[in-house]
């Protein structure tokens, strides 16, 4: 099966996690710092502490348009039109210069690297743990550069500790901008982490989300309001949130009517691609060539893709099924 000629989206990818290996290898050397270690980890605690490393190797503001444009090219090669790539600026501490110079630099990376192939948007991130000026400046700057690549405001960090209530301002002054909200849960909580991101930030999609399948009433919801979930099993089980991947929600939630989406979040940590989670999904969790289709129109659906691309490729889709019927 010829997944890369599936026409796709990614929206859940982070940008830190998303270095080529070969790049984060050369910036490692010239800045004479360790390589974040590979999963799996023992937790999301140590997953954290893994990711720091990894923004520790952006030295300036040519790495990050570099890593930005590097992303887009390698999503191009794997049939993915379109991205959105999560980025928190505040989490530089101004170690760039100004947090606008950090966003200015992915949004020039990722046009340098777009092409009629692939395109992608910024989701800016809220940090759970860092100071609630943080997340007005997460806002702000969401809002000032909406009209220029930035799609969505999101929500990361130690969901535990951090609940997604003490930030319902903050996603209720987004959503009233015209920005989708896009917080994480479920990953490092249970379903009530991500009954908070529906019922009180107002999520459109959900980050992860798998905790979701412990709570019927919460599946009947998501269903009922179309909320899509970005799952990434790859990525769950490097960091336990599954025990295996036999053991993985995403066969329930589609049982359950919930939108889901294929997603690889970290690939420098994870070793995977979103072609290998599409490959993952057909050979080890069972589903069919139809079911990667319907998971790769609701990627485009729940994107903030532009119109003639958004088009261009749910009609590639309907090709790619055609070409699919009567294989396995």
């Amino acid at each position: 099966m010829n997944l890369v000629a599936l026409p796709k989206a990614e929206l859940h990818l982070h940008l830190e996690g998303a270095i080529r290996r070969d790049t984060a290898a050369e910036f490692a050397d010239a800045y004479g710092l360790p390589l974040p270690p590979r999963g799996p980890y023992d937790g999301l605690g140590a997953f954290v502490g893994a990711y720091e490393r990894a923004r520790d190797l952006v030295g300036t503001l040519d790495d990050l348009r570099r890593i930005a444009r590097e992303l887009v090219e390698d999503a191009a090669a794997q049939g993915v039109v379109w991205t959105e790539v999560h980025v928190i600026p505040p989490t530089y501490a101004g170690r760039l210069g100004p947090a606008e110079g950090v966003l200015e630099a992915v949004l020039d990376g990722l046009r340098a690297g777009s092409s009629p192939a692939s395109g992608a948007g910024v989701i800016v991130g809220v940090n759970r743990g860092l100071p609630m000026a943080d997340a007005e400046r997460s806002l702000g700057l969401a809002l000032a550069y909406r009209d220029q690549g930035v799609v969505a405001l999101g929500l990361a960090g130690d969901e535990a500790r951090f609940p997604a209530e003490a930030f319902s301002d903050v996603f209720a002054r987004a959503r009233d901008a015209g920005l989708a909200a896009v917080p994480h849960g479920g990953e490092g909580a249970g379903a009530s982490s991500v009954r908070a991101c529906v019922e009180v930030l107002g999520a459109r999609r959900v980050e992860h989300g798998v905790a979701a399948a412990e709570d019927p009433s919460l599946l009947a919801l998501l269903a009922e309001r179309g909320v899509c979930l970005d799952v990434c099993p790859t990525s769950n089980l490097a960091l336990r949130v599954s025990p295996s991947l036999d053991a993985h929600p995403l066969p329930r939630l589609l049982a359950a009517g919930v939108p889901v989406t294929l997603n690889s979040d970290c690939p420098l940590f994870c070793e995977t691609s979103l072609v290998g989670e599409y490959d993952l999904a057909w050979r080890r969790l069972g589903l069919s060539p139809s079911d990667l289709a319907a998971i790769a129109e609701n990627s485009l659906r729940f994107s903030a893709c532009p119109p003639g691309r958004l088009d261009r490729a749910l009609a590639g889709i309907g090709r790619w099924i055609g070409s699919q019927l009567g294989t396995s």
